[in-house]
């Protein structure tokens, strides 16, 4: 058996609750023509029959007063018959009630006792219900007669017969106007359901252009809106992932290509001198290093931004920590005959991680002084601002554009692009400081102009 949909679901749903609209609509007219009129007529049966009897409780039942009862079966609407004997009834109301005599043993004993008794259903020869009722008339003797008071019941189509065409009317404009209104829901709601199925077979292939069009703002627009964002950062992250594979495929080609030409190089004694071989196995040694730092600042990138790295925080001197980073560079800042200013406080005490705080500083440091111009400065200022830990690198070298700004930070990405080879970065040492410094919930920023040189700062909080 073929499963339905959810749309198909919800039409029948709502036919079913059409059809049961209907069933209810006409159930309450067979209420309102039980309760209301039947009880009604019923109740006036009753009420008249009692009275008419009343007036006639003295006496015998002469002429006169039975002249007057068929005078009021005149003008009244109902029908009231008089007589003496309970069997002459049958005579003047030759009918089955329910197809079953009007009057049985039991109704007998009843109306002896000087009770009424009331009688309703169909007579199959007037084609009709009927209501009605048998009264005893008690005289100063006993029993002296009977009326017998009935009224023919209009069925449902007359009794409503003004207000069936309103309601007929009134009942097809609120289920067109229900059908119209629930199909444009559902179109609404199953539509952009439709499509997202749609995009999703997309999105499993690798296609993640597709963008929802839905400018509802309920629950539906909010599930296209999060399906559009969701596909936007699988098509960044995509972007991303083929950008990163192209640059790794990159870095790699020309350390691998010089480690595998001078090794068939010296495999078969392509020199001239010893020296020549020294400086091939030099290069191998270098572009192995490379290929080997490469590799670590990649793992450690990957654990900082997965969140796979656990903060091993304490109390640190971080002045000491720094100037113990700073000593690392002496060699290379009197080869380049750098002068360095610093303006410490030397009693700054911060929860970190010493491990990476200090490789902050020394990436930091080492890109400051890689970058710097010969014989200039470079200005370093450890101190507390506003109950934070600020450290702020100065130095004057080649100046960052707006554009290279605004992608510092990116993995393999290289403001000195000529000279990256050269400088031997990876590209991917501001990434890793940014990662450490925003796991110690802390604030990275960057800075460039000709006047000024370059400026990075890193807000830490955690100062004790």
């Amino acid at each position: 058996m073929k499963r339905l949909n959810l749309s198909q679901k919800v039409l029948m749903l709502i036919g079913i609750c059409i059809i049961f609209s209907i069933l209810f609509s006409f159930f309450f007219l067979h209420f309102l023509y039980k309760e209301l009129y039947f009880n009604s007529i019923k109740e006036s049966v009753i009420y008249q029959g009692e009275r008419t009897a009343a007036h006639y409780h003295y006496g015998s039942l002469s002429d006169e007063i039975i002249e007057k009862i068929h005078w009021y079966n005149v003008v009244s609407e109902y029908e009231v018959i008089v007589l003496d004997d309970i069997d002459d009834l049958s005579t003047y109301f030759p009918y089955e009630v329910n197809y079953e005599a009007l009057i049985t043993g039991e109704d007998r004993k009843i109306l002896e006792n000087g009770d009424y008794i009331v009688k309703d259903g169909y007579v199959k020869e007037l084609n009709r219900e009927i209501i009605g009722a048998v009264f005893p008339i008690m005289g100063d003797k006993g029993l002296i007669g009977f009326i017998y008071i009935y009224v023919p019941l209009a069925d449902l189509q007359e009794v409503f017969e003004g207000s069936l065409p309103i309601l007929l009317l009134v009942g097809s404009l609120f289920f067109m106007i229900l059908f119209l209104a629930v199909n444009q829901i559902r179109r609404s709601l199953f539509q952009p359901l439709n499509e997202f199925q749609e995009f999703s077979r997309e999105v499993s292939k690798g296609n993640y252009s597709n963008r929802l069009l839905n400018k509802n703002h309920d629950e539906i627009g909010q599930l296209a809106h999060a399906f559009n964002s969701m596909s936007q950062s699988l098509e960044e992250q995509e972007a991303r992932k083929k950008e990163f594979l192209a640059n790794v495929v990159h870095e790699l080609r020309t350390p691998l290509t010089y480690i595998g030409g001078y090794s068939q190089a010296l495999k078969h004694q392509m020199y001239a001198s010893p020296e020549e071989a020294d400086h091939y196995l030099m290069t191998i040694e270098r572009e192995t290093n490379r290929l080997n730092k490469l590799i670590t600042d990649l793992i450690d990138l990957d654990h900082l931004q997965e969140n796979m790295y656990t903060l091993n925080a304490e109390p640190i001197a971080i002045v000491q920590l720094f100037l113990d980073t700073l000593a690392l560079f002496d060699i290379r800042i009197n080869e380049k005959k750098l002068k360095t200013e610093l303006d410490i406080h030397e009693d700054l005490v911060v929860t970190g991680d010493p491990k990476r705080l200090q490789q902050v500083f020394y990436n930091l440091l080492d890109n400051a002084i890689k970058y710097s111009s010969e014989e200039s400065y470079i200005n370093m200022t450890l101190t507390e601002e506003n109950k934070q830990l600020l450290f702020r690198l100065n130095n004057k070298g080649n100046e960052i554009s707006e554009d290279d700004l605004a992608h510092i930070g990116e993995r393999f990405f290289r403001t000195d692009k000529a000279r990256s080879r050269m400088t031997g970065g990876t590209g991917l040492g501001i990434s890793i400081v940014k990662e450490i410094v925003r796991l110690h919930e802390g604030e990275f920023m960057i800075s460039s102009d000709k006047s000024n040189g370059t400026t990075v700062t890193v807000l830490l909080p955690g100062l004790l």
